[in-house]
């Protein structure tokens, strides 16, 4: 039988929780405005897992070098898949807000594996504002 620890299966299912439920917004509004793939899978994955790799990172590598490895490992991935939300059409680049929305949201799991709430909260409220309203603010093409 495998000796599991239930104080820290409720810890990671608490904090795996909040970079969860900070990336619903976002989620939410990328699902119903955004016509692109990335929605309310995508995003609450990318912030739980890095989150998560924080978690195994911060409790199985001792010293914040092995951490920082680690962190920016989840960084370039982000980076990687968001890449992959970009489209180039009629000399158009599309999906670069997504591309960036992956990123923010990898960015709050990063937070909240840290337990810098703060951050992750001001980090999915301003997301949350900007693809919600910055869409108002956006210029449009005449053609």
């Amino acid at each position: 039988m495998p000796d599991i620890n239930f104080d820290q299966v409720w810890f990671n299912l608490y904090q795996i929780g909040i970079a969860f439920m900070l990336a619903l917004p976002i989620a939410f509004n990328r699902e119903y405005v955004d016509t692109g793939g990335a929605g309310l899978r995508t995003y609450p994955l990318v912030s739980i897992a890095c989150c998560a790799f924080m978690l195994v990172a911060m409790d199985v590598y001792q010293g914040s070098d092995a951490e920082a490895r680690v962190m920016y490992g989840v960084i370039t991935g982000m980076g990687f898949i968001g890449g992959g939300a970009i489209v180039k059409e009629s000399g158009r680049a599309m999906g670069t807000a997504n591309a960036a929305g992956i990123w923010l949201t990898g960015a709050i799991g990063l937070s909240v594996a840290y337990r810098r709430y703060e951050i992750a909260i001001v980090l999915s409220l301003i997301g949350f504002l900007i693809f919600q309203f910055g869409s108002y603010l956006k210029r449009r093409d005449e053609s």
